[in-house]
């Protein structure tokens, strides 16, 4: 424990850093904040062995900024009752609180996120703030916190004249929508100009200026809806044929040699008839079809009218071609005995294979060119597994370089090689052509490049390094049976519009965009994410407030254009306590770490990393300045939604993008800097700052989870066993003095030494504690959008360094510093800022 006299605020100190024991510090009942002072850490939260290492120094480790104490007082105090989103400028309850929405005439957070529920009326004040405008949008979200549960949306059908919209700005009919002259007229919310109401959908209004039928339309009184759309809204003003999925097949050495292909061929025989249904339909109206390819492609018609399937190959792969039409894509049922006689022929067909070239972007070229010939939209699938270095368009080189770590070239390494990717990617675009990348590499691979065609198309990447069946079997086949069942939206164009005095000036995402205002999505599936920066051209008005509607056109997987509508009111504020008062740190967070992980691409990772830490403190200092009422400045004051906001930001500064560790490959930190970019608030959350539960401490016959714990390695026992999960990977960690029963309960042996570190799953045992946690990892399953992958980990074991990486609040081994320390960093920051 430090001498008695840190004890006292020591009043002015020289420019040294101070960190700090937080306490509970407020600037009057107006405005809650956190004070972390130089004073004794709180008795139990760290030993004091920990405490005299750190230079003296008091770690900031009790309650107040713990994130587990944030997450647990936010799920006890709003977790209980519905989000009723019926008032504006509501901050919703944290993303890790499981929680009820009630749409009241704003759309769910579910759908939409904002950095801040209260918008500073200047430009000026937002400035001075630097509290980046943002929004984080899902628009295809479909599940609750823990169940996949498809959301009923109201689809309104406003017959040939199409959907209400505003004259001049064209948005779409909303709940603040104001109907005057006797509901004959409407003055638009968006941008004030008024028009006429047609007579189809005139309704008289009531005593309180609302339509009678108000609650009959969705569109006037919820905050999230859909319109059938008319054919004005389709492509050469016809509706769209259903999409077709095309599967592409890697058959080269590799991926016949480690069982893939037959793995692939077997799991697709059944996934078949779990393709998307759209509505009601009894079937999915998808055609299928399938390619498989090493140096050259081979096409197969399997028209339900053939005995067998014929093979065409095209060998010309700087001209390709579709070598047919009709018999390429099918619908499954009618041509089921061909596709199932085709899947088991082709693991035979190669299976004496010798081929290591590889060819990528003519197959690419192919489905587009398929998609093309049948006049639809669609999805590839391609599954790959080395680098294309055959004679082809769009071959590629090895060129990986760790030397250019921490060099001012080190953003090459997420550039891609060459432009005819992004040519590629803009020409799947325009036909609504969505490309899913699985990769299995044991080698570089360039992900940088092959995944700009995915990224571009708004499809999904996914990477099993060093594939092995044993081991990524189930991961793989979970990842591809999702992607393949979620709903996806094709040839989608989203626009988001704002009412007077904001705009919409940068948009984050996977996606490609033409011109200033509209997102265009070849497909956009359930799970992704476009996040939204706004910016002031005038004046706002604390009475009018601020708007958004997000309007995605879309065509669903049954063949049907659609309209999907969200709208959010915020508040607006002359004051900056109430602009601090209102922010949302885990979307803050989720924002910055796209913008981080965008600046990349063109700038040193240094200067991306300097750049957050800058603005985060220049966050802070003018609230310190403006909102703290006065204190000593060997205090380090936090805003009370915002106290979470160093260790979150020092973890993304750790993470292995911003500051890899030497065995980061340089294909993992492009993949990583590709997922994050479409990850939605829970994901980013869980991913930079993992989940860690004692599983020693389970209840068997209680449903709910242990309580979870700091991410630090102090807090782990010799004696217990540990789950960590960051969305992708889950980790066991057993301590080397663990019980013999528990072991024997868990994993089925005698004893710590003879636990294997090589499974992938835990073994189906018939007692309570292995059935209690296998239910555990169920259910964090279900929450992610992948399937993560069970890493076991033994104590003092090689995997050890892995799972430590994960534990961010300690000092990385990459460099990266303790929450202690980053406090104290970010605290100097602040103080220089502030004198």
């Amino acid at each position: 424990r430090p001498p008695a006299a840190r004890a006292v605020n020591p009043g002015p100190q020289p420019p040294a850093p101070s960190p700090p024991c937080c306490r509970g510090g407020g600037v009057g009942a107006a405005q809650r904040s956190c004070s972390l002072l130089q004073a004794p850490h709180c008795p139990g939260d760290m030993p004091p062995a920990h405490a005299t290492a750190l230079r003296g120094a008091v770690p900031c480790h009790c309650s107040h900024c713990s994130p587990i104490q944030v997450i647990e007082d936010d799920r006890n105090n709003r977790g209980s009752e519905p989000f009723v989103t019926g008032v504006r400028g509501q901050v919703p309850p944290l993303v890790t609180t499981n929680f009820l929405v009630k749409d009241q005439g704003n759309a769910s957070p579910r759908y939409i996120r904002c950095t801040s529920y209260n918008i500073p009326c200047t430009s000026d004040m937002a400035k001075q703030s630097q509290v980046p405008l943002a929004a984080v949008i899902k628009p295809l979200a479909i599940k609750a916190f823990t169940k996949y549960i498809q959301t009923l949306f109201f689809l309104n059908n406003h017959g040939e004249s199409g959907p209400i919209r505003c004259n001049r700005c064209k948005a779409y009919m909303c709940p603040f929508m104001q109907f005057i002259e006797g509901g004959r007229r409407f003055q638009c919310c968006f941008c004030s100009c008024v028009t006429e109401v047609p007579p189809h959908y005139f309704q008289h209004l009531d005593h309180t200026g609302k339509r009678v039928d108000f609650y009959d339309r969705p569109e006037l009184s919820l905050g999230s809806y859909e319109f059938l759309a008319t054919v004005d809204y389709c492509k050469n003003n016809k509706f769209p044929d259903p999409p077709a999925f095309i599967f592409m097949i890697d058959v080269s050495y590799n991926a016949v040699k480690s069982g893939l292909v037959r793995l692939i061929c077997e799991e697709l025989k059944s996934l078949l008839d779990y393709l998307p249904r759209g509505g009601n339909l009894e079937e999915s109206a998808i055609r299928v079809g399938f390619v498989t390819y090493n140096k050259v492609l081979h096409f197969y018609n399997v028209k339900s009218s053939l005995a067998q399937p014929q093979m065409m190959v095209v060998s010309d792969v700087a001209d390709m071609f579709v070598p047919l039409l009709d018999g390429f894509l099918v619908n499954v049922n009618e041509s089921r005995a061909v596709i199932t006689s085709l899947l088991d022929q082709i693991p035979e067909m190669f299976a004496d294979t010798r081929e290591t070239e590889m060819v990528f972007a003519p197959v690419i070229q192919a489905g587009l060119d398929a998609l093309k010939a049948a006049e639809c939209a669609g999805k590839l699938f391609i599954f790959h597994t080395s680098l294309p270095i055959a004679e082809a368009p769009g071959k590629l080189k090895n060129r990986d370089d760790k030397k250019l770590i921490n060099t001012d070239k080190e953003k090459t390494l997420f550039q891609p090689q060459t432009n005819f990717y992004s040519n590629l990617a803009k020409d799947c675009v325009a036909q609504g052509c969505c490309v899913d990348l699985f990769l299995f590499p044991n080698q570089y691979l360039d992900v940088a490049t092959l995944g700009v065609v995915t990224y571009q198309t708004g499809g999904s990447i996914y990477k099993y390094s060093y594939f092995q069946l044993e081991t990524d079997q189930e991961r793989f086949l979970n990842d591809l049976r999702r992607d393949v069942q979620k709903e996806v939206g094709f040839d989608a164009v989203m626009r988001v519009r704002t009412s007077t005095g904001i705009r919409a000036t940068d948009f984050f995402g996977a996606f490609y965009m033409s011109n200033t205002t509209d997102v265009e999505l070849a497909g956009l599936d359930c799970d992704k994410t476009i996040t939204v920066e706004f910016k002031h051209d005038d004046k706002l008005s604390e009475d009018s407030g601020a708007l958004l509607q997000c309007a995605l056109l879309y065509t669903s997987s049954a063949g049907q254009r659609r309209l999907r509508i969200h709208n959010l009111s915020l508040n607006c504020c002359t004051q900056l306590a109430d602009l601090y008062r209102n922010c949302e740190t885990d979307t803050l967070i989720n924002y910055l770490a796209k913008y981080a992980y965008r600046g990349v691409l063109n700038n040193p990772v240094k200067t991306v990393r300097d750049a957050l830490i800058n603005q985060c403190a220049q966050i802070l200092a003018c609230y310190r300045k403006n909102c703290a009422s006065p204190s000593s400045a060997g205090q380090l004051i936090l805003p009370e939604c915002m106290k979470l906001l160093p260790v979150y930001l020092n973890c993304v500064l750790k993470s292995d993008v911003l500051q890899p560790g030497p065995e980061v490959s340089t294909d993992d930190r492009a993949y990583i800097r590709q997922l994050v970019t479409s990850m939605d608030v829970a994901e980013t959350n869980v991913f930079f700052y993992p989940r860690l539960l004692p599983l020693t401490k389970v209840d068997v016959d209680n449903d709910a989870l242990p309580a979870a714990i700091r991410n630090s390695e102090e807090r782990l026992s010799k004696g217990d066993m540990y789950l960590l999960e960051n969305g992708l990977n889950i980790f066991v960690w057993v301590g080397v003095n663990v019980q013999q029963g528990l072991i024997q309960n868990l994993f089925g042996v005698s004893s710590f030494s003879q636990i294997s570190n090589t499974m992938s799953t835990l073994p189906i045992l018939e007692n309570p504690f292995s059935k209690k946690v296998r239910s555990i990892m169920d259910m964090l399953q279900a929450q992610r959008s992948r399937y993560m992958k069970l890493i076991i980990v033994k104590q003092e074991d090689k995997f050890e360094m892995l799972f430590k990486h994960f534990l961010v609040e300690d000092k990385s081994m990459s460099g990266g510093a303790s929450y202690v320390d980053f406090l104290c960093h970010m605290h100097k920051e602040i103080r220089q800022l502030l004198s």
